[in-house]
């Protein structure tokens, strides 16, 4: 299964100024074969120490967290030499550990001929900390649609899309505009957790995948119990499963009274900041005055939520298959356009991780689903969920800030007319190149 950030991986092993690696993301996204693979492929030999199922390797770390002391223990622990210039350390589940954690900076400043990639999902590390400017950091995403592409055996169209000169490829991948539209039906249902897609690589099966997505939302919601307070562990179930109502609403505006009758913020806080930090959930909040930097003109009082894949919000939502089976387009449009919605911010996230707000005005009578801050330019990006393109609130925006580009995503072929780019879902994923 091969995933792009791999490059990025390369790029780490030889960068001059490398520092100790840590590879985020959330659980079940491949982190662990991702890291055993490289190591795998990259080094001659690797160490693998995972913190969470092995606690006698914590007596390691136990005393002192030196890397001359630590690295001997390793090799006793082990019964091997580790050579530093062949050998890949992997630290996963660190979160579990944490002067495993406070070692990092050791390795960093007095041994950094060493190779340690440590992993750790975002439920762990949320509540723990990491030294600060010790670390080189890369965070894992569900598989793209790309991705997806190839580890079903698309080689060729994913290829298509990957290609640099995107635009050149236009005639091509319009050719292949009805086979994409069918793959991207499949990914909205499968989504990009590494086991579903090996599941319907594997079977075709929409039911088996379903159960495997199943199983996951179960697993995250024992591992709340594990890392939430138990004052909080209502509060979080509560917001995780409020998720696919409120964007089954037209205006999917976060409302804390729709969760709890009388809910508010301030009593929600807490469990809100706790799961939006382990990356299972994305929140995307308001900007009435899109000036640079988005991030200085952020309304944190007005936000939507969505969930980390596409496949667990269908899995969760229980959309059902009929929209895949049926040879329809309808799984597009679920709940209100909320799996479109999903796939677009997912797309943009594995894409970069570039940081995703939205427009609204002050009268909530207009808002664009999402804008992004792409070379010093304001993007706005309207989704649309089938071939009606029609969109008065992007109007409105565009009329009042005039945007160097505006963005429509939509069933819609390529397009591109005095500043607005009409860009097929599936190609949301090469906006930059697209732009660029």
């Amino acid at each position: 299964m091969n995933r792009l950030i791999y490059a990025d991986l390369l790029k780490w092993k030889t960068s001059k100024s490398r520092k100790p690696l840590l590879l985020y993301g959330a659980r079940q996204v491949g982190k662990t074969w991702l890291l055993e693979e490289f190591g795998k492929k990259e080094f001659e030999t690797s160490f693998y120490i995972n913190f969470d199922t092995d606690h006698t390797v914590h007596s390691a770390f136990k005393e002192d967290i030196s890397p001359k002391i630590v690295i001997r223990n390793l090799e006793n622990y082990f019964n091997r030499k580790i050579d530093p210039a062949n050998t890949l350390l992997i630290f996963d589940e660190i979160q579990e550990c944490q002067r495993a954690k406070d070692s990092l900076k050791y390795f960093n400043e007095n041994a950094p001929q060493y190779f340690v990639a440590a992993a750790g999902s975002f439920l762990g590390i949320a509540s723990g900390k990491f030294p600060v400017g010790q670390v080189n950091e890369l965070t894992l995403y569900p598989l793209s649609f790309s991705e997806f592409l190839e580890a079903t055996g698309n080689d060729m169209l994913a290829g298509t899309l990957r290609e640099k000169s995107v635009l050149e490829n236009l005639p091509l991948i319009t050719a292949s505009h009805d086979l994409l539209t069918g793959k991207l039906k499949d990914y909205f249902f499968t989504g990009g957790m590494p086991e579903a897609v090996k599941t319907f690589s594997e079977t075709g099966s929409f039911a088996e995948v379903l159960g495997i997505q199943e199983t996951i939302l179960n697993n995250y919601k024992n591992d709340f119990l594990k890392h939430i307070s138990a004052a909080n562990i209502p509060k979080v179930n509560m917001l995780w499963d409020s998720i696919p109502v409120h964007l089954a609403r037209e205006k999917k505006k976060f409302v804390y009274k729709d969760v709890k009758i009388g809910g508010r913020a301030l009593e929600f806080e807490n469990a809100m900041n706790w799961l939006t930090n382990t990356g299972l959930v994305y929140r995307v909040d308001r900007i009435t005055d899109p000036k640079l930097p988005l991030s200085r003109s952020v309304e944190r009082e007005f936000f939507k939520l969505y969930m980390l894949d596409t496949g667990l919000l269908t899995a969760k939502a229980k959309a059902g298959i009929s929209g895949l089976v049926s040879g329809s387009n309808s799984i597009f449009s679920e709940f209100k356009g909320a799996l479109t919605e999903q796939f677009v911010l997912q797309e943009l996230k594995a894409a970069g991780g570039m940081p995703v707000f939205y427009w609204g005005n002050a009268s909530g009578k207009a808002e664009v689903d999402f804008l992004i801050q792409y070379k010093n330019e304001v993007i706005p990006i309207e989704v649309k969920s089938s071939f009606n393109t029609k969109s008065q609130s992007l109007s409105v925006y565009t009329e009042k800030y005039n945007p160097k580009y505006a963005v429509r995503a939509s069933l819609k072929n390529f397009g591109k007319s005095e500043g607005l780019i009409s860009v097929p879902l599936y190609m949301i994923g090469m906006l930059k190149e697209l732009i660029g």
